[in-house]
Formats: structure tokens, C-alpha cells, sequence
């Protein structure tokens, strides 16, 4: 999948899940407005109630989504036979993250906005799930991988970085100006913060657009052809983001593995509830369409 294909793909998933988010809103505001006394008599009841057409569809659709998303990356990642087939891990994971963020949505309006008894532990853990889901995303991007999604040695990393005075020498032909402007800026010290991680990726995410743009700046104002400049200044950006990374790489990997502690718990309660929800269900009589 090309870079191009790569972002339709996931501007697809995320549009999916918000124009869902937003049509469904729409769709039963009057309903979900309305008190949870006054429901009973509101026109919509029998449609937009969690075991009404709409919403009974709703919750089925959504349990289907999360559970095709989970299980499909489990096996994904488990049976041999799939791990070199059917695409790569990495769009998997993105599918599935992309699976259990619209099931969520999907299950939210079934509840129709009503949180009660043993079901409400699994539907605030489904909520811990999709967050620490994008939490654990987030770390996941931080440390470097193959195509194929296995985790990078250090020596990998640093083998896989360009040897950027080469490039520039052999490609760019550019003046020292330009070269000392980028050396300048890949070499620059992270400033030491009091305000945790977070606080300091965002400090150095600032730093380094700023630096990107005195970059350009520079090249632009030694007359390097524009062209050339947006090469230059990709190469840059790559250079120094791969630093960052290696700076970050052992805290990022303890993060993951602790990440693992808590996501997991949150979504096998989710599953289990759910489960018993559905039995439940089906023992009291209850029916969709069919």
C-alpha cells in the first residue's frame, strides 16, 4: 500500500466512525433528549429503546464490530498460517482499531444514554478499552518497526538512518550555509522539562516544526531550488524524528508492556459482560427481527 493509499485508508476508517457518530446523534436527539421518565410516552419509544428496532439493531451490530475486531487481530497476530497472509499486521491493527471504535459508537446508542446494574461495568470498561486503546496506539507509533510490524533493535534503527551528509553531498550539492543549517539543527540538545513526558514530546513536537522551518528558511534564502528544499527538509524531519525515537525507545517499551497490564483486564470484563448481557437476553425472550 502506497503512502497516498495508506492515508485514503485511514481517513476513510476515521470519517466512518464520526459521520456514523454524527448521523446517529442527529437521527435521535429528540428521542435521547428527552427525560428518562418521559421516554415511555415520546413517539420514537418503540424504535429508538435498547430492544427497540433501531436500538436493539444497533447493539447487535456494535457486539458484532468489537468481536470481529478482537478476534480477528488475535488471530491475526497467533496462527501462523494468517501471519504471512491477507496484509500486514500494522493494517490489521489499524482495522481493528478501527472495528472497536465504531462498535463502541454503535453500542453507546443502543443504551440509548442509559447506564444501569452489571451492564454498566461492562459499558464504562469498553469506554477504558477505546481509551487506553488510543493511548496504547499512540505508544505504538513511537517505536520503530518493519513493514511487517515487528519491534526494531537499536541496531536496526540506527543502520536504517540514511547517512545524511552523503545525500546531500552526492544529491543536493548544497553550499555549507545550507549544510551547517542542517547539521546545526539535527545535533540540537532536547531541552530538559519538569513537566513529565508528555509534556516534554510536546515541548520537542514545537521545537522541531520550528526547526523544520528555519530549515527551510535557511535553504530558501541560499536560492536551493524549491524543489530540492521540500527533499531536504523530508529528509530532515525523518532524520529527526528517528532521533527522538531512539532517545524515547526504552521508556516507550516499558510503557507498552504496561500498557498491555491494563488494557487487557478492561477488555476481557467488557467481553465477559457482554456475553452474559446477550444470554441474558435471549433467556428472557428477547428478539430482534427474526
Amino acid at each position: 500500500m502506497t503512502q497516498l493509499a495508506h492515508r485514503i485508508y485511514i481517513g476513510t476508517m476515521a470519517s466512518i466512525v464520526v459521520l456514523t457518530f454524527m448521523v446517529l446523534l442527529i437521527k435521535g436527539i429528540p428521542y435521547y433528549s428527552t427525560s428518562i421518565e418521559e421516554r415511555f410516552y415520546h413517539p420514537d419509544h418503540a424504535l429508538f429503546k435498547p430492544s427497540g428496532v433501531f436500538g436493539h439493531g444497533l447493539g447487535i451490530v456494535g457486539t458484532l464490530l468489537i468481536l470481529i475486531g478482537v478476534f480477528g487481530y488475535q488471530a491475526k497476530k497467533r496462527f501462523r498460517w494468517l501471519t504471512t497472509r491477507f496484509g500486514r499486521l500494522k493494517y490489521w491493527l489499524e482495522f481493528h482499531i478501527f472495528l472497536c471504535s465504531l462498535g463502541p459508537v454503535m453500542i453507546l446508542f443502543h443504551t440509548a444514554f442509559k447506564f444501569g446494574g452489571i451492564v454498566s461495568i461492562s459499558f464504562w470498561s469498553m469506554v477504558a478499552v477505546v481509551a487506553s486503546g488510543i493511548i496504547g496506539r499512540f505508544i505504538y507509533v513511537q517505536i520503530p518497526r518493519t513493514i511487517e510490524g515487528r519491534e526494531l533493535s537499536i541496531q536496526e534503527i540506527q543502520g536504517a538512518k540514511a547517512n545524511l551528509s552523503e545525500v546531500l553531498n552526492s544529491v543536493y550539492h548544497l553550499n555549507e550555509a545550507s549544510k551547517q543549517a542542517i547539521f546545526s539543527s539535527i545535533q540540537a540538545q532536547p531541552v530538559a522539562l519538569d513537566n513529565g513526558l508528555f509534556g516534554k514530546m510536546m515541548h520537542q513536537y514545537f521545537e522541531d516544526k520550528k526547526t523544520l522551518r528555519n530549515v527551510r528558511q535557511t535553504l530558501l534564502a541560499n536560492e536551493v531550488p524549491k524543489g530540492d528544499v521540500r527533499q531536504v527538509a523530508n529528509l530532515v524531519g525523518n532524520e529527526i524524528t528517528l532521533n527522538r525515537r531512539i532517545e524515547r525507545l526504552q521508556i516507550m517499551r516499558k510503557l507498552f508492556r504496561y500498557w498491555h497490564v491494563a488494557h487487557l483486564p478492561f477488555a476481557l470484563i467488557m467481553l465477559v459482560i457482554m456475553v452474559v448481557h446477550v444470554v441474558v437476553t435471549l433467556m428472557m425472550g428477547a428478539r430482534w427481527v427474526f
